[in-house]
């Protein structure tokens, strides 16, 4: 995919998972855009890979770029954003998990980093109970 289209498909990811979860994240975008599995999503999480990045199936440039777009447009949005720390499943120590290789704070923030639509979220949870 190229960047352009890239960009029109993150767009509509974004306005997406903001209508039907209230909520956008890096994780969700990037699998739903087939870079991520859901089988190299649950080995990241088990601690079976190093870092996210890794199990993503496109180039660091292309994951650059989803970043920048998934905050650009929940920004436009008015989503709030909130640091979001991914732990370890399973059992044992619950260590933090990576998603870089290189660890750098900011990349690290960009993905940990969820846009909420509280308002949307009060919408589906009345939806949810029937009021």
């Amino acid at each position: 995919m190229n960047n352009v289209d890239l960009e029109k498909e993150v767009k509509r990811l974004v306005h997406l998972n903001r209508y039907e979860k209230g909520i956008v994240c890096a994780v969700d975008i990037l699998k739903q855009l087939n870079y991520l599995s859901n089988k190299d999503y649950d080995n990241w999480r088990f601690g079976r890979v190093e870092y996210l990045e890794k199990g993503c199936n496109t180039n660091l440039s292309k994951l650059t770029l989803i970043n920048k777009l998934i905050k650009k447009y929940s920004t436009e949005l008015g989503l709030k954003s909130s640091w979001t720390r991914y732990n370890q499943y399973g059992k044992g120590v619950k260590r933090r998990l990576r998603f870089s290789k290189s660890g750098t704070p900011t990349i690290e923030d960009r993905y940990a980093t969820h846009y909420i639509d509280t308002d949307r979220i009060i919408e589906l949870k009345e939806i949810k109970t029937g009021m």
